[in-house]
């Protein structure tokens, strides 16, 4: 299918751009370079591993062989996203998921500095803390019925240590061999924000084996504030090569109180490139940022990440 030919070649997904080989089973000339990136990515590979077999022999059955080793897979980006009248603008992100296969690969353990309804690389780069972007480490055990369910439960502690309970369930259906739909729904509870949901459509059309357009519609309540918020995007995704991808966007993001008003949006060209190391990857991304509060004021930015992946999947 051509959505998912795009997706793979987008470098979007850690289950996709880490863990591969070269086919002759020797690294690349380029590879030889650098050996301590080497040396680092296989000690952070390691240490998550060896948390994950950790975690899973909690649940270790006497007398049951193991028929699967427990796995983890780590993702970590840096970045720093200067713009006019904001040069001190970083942002760093990591994520953490460990899969406990005692239990069926029904568990999984999540460790986060972000919330995940907002996609990795998506994040709006405007940001209030007002909204509760901030504070956003995250520890959660998620829960399936069967490991293939769209339905999922979590329980953990978020927003500033919050206990918090989630329910989510998340789907996707082919309209066209082209066309897929995406939906999401949520609700959870939050131990001093209360209770929220979430509800998102992405829309998918592949134009062709290289360029892929979409349309993502995203709406929160926050039982803490009593209001929506909401947040539209389109995108445009192209892929160069194997290696090389630039997403382009215009990004909407807005309040349902005191009225429905506009609150921020951007544009963006986010060009994404897979350098030195199949597990590593940098992006430039220059955009202009309008927002309410600084009066609808042009805010030229240009943002510069590096992102690895480390572990498993």
């Amino acid at each position: 299918m051509k959505i998912k030919h795009v997706f793979l070649l987008l470098l979007l997904s850690a289950s996709h751009c880490q863990g591969q080989e070269n086919e002759q089973g020797q690294p690349p000339q380029q590879d030889k370079q650098f050996p301590w990136l080497d040396d680092m990515h296989k000690n952070i590979a390691q240490s998550v591993q060896d948390t994950a077999i950790w975690f899973d022999d909690f649940f270790f059955l006497d007398g049951v062989m193991h028929q699967e080793v427990a796995q983890a897979e780590a993702r970590i980006r840096l970045g720093w996203e200067p713009r006019t009248r904001e040069l001190n603008q970083f942002q760093n992100r990591f994520r953490v998921r460990v899969r406990l296969p005692n239990l069926k690969n029904r568990l999984d353990i999540v460790l986060s500095d972000y919330d995940d309804e907002v996609a990795l690389g998506n994040e709006r780069l405007g940001r209030d803390d007002s909204f509760g972007d901030s504070d956003r480490l995250n520890l959660a055990l998620r829960w399936r019925s069967r490991p293939n369910s769209g339905f999922s439960h979590r329980i953990g502690f978020g927003r500033g240590l919050q206990t918090y309970v989630k329910s989510r369930y998340r789907n996707h259906y082919s309209l066209t061999p082209d066309a897929l739909l995406r939906i999401e729904g949520s609700i959870y509870y939050y131990s001093d924000d209360g209770f929220g949901s979430h509800f998102s459509t992405k829309f998918d059309y592949s134009a062709n084996a290289d360029t892929l357009y979409r349309f993502d519609n995203n709406f929160y309540y926050r039982d803490r504030t009593k209001d929506w918020l909401w947040r539209h995007s389109w995108q445009s995704l192209h892929q160069f090569d194997r290696k090389t991808a630039i997403i382009s966007g215009y990004y909407i993001e807005g309040l349902s109180q005191p009225n429905y008003q506009l609150n921020e949006h951007y544009v963006s060209m986010r060009w994404r490139q897979n350098a030195l190391r199949e597990w590593l990857f940098y992006e430039v991304e220059p955009f202009i940022l309008w927002r309410r509060d600084e009066h609808f004021s042009p805010s030229y930015g240009l943002a510069l990440r590096v992102e690895g992946f480390f572990g498993h999947t």
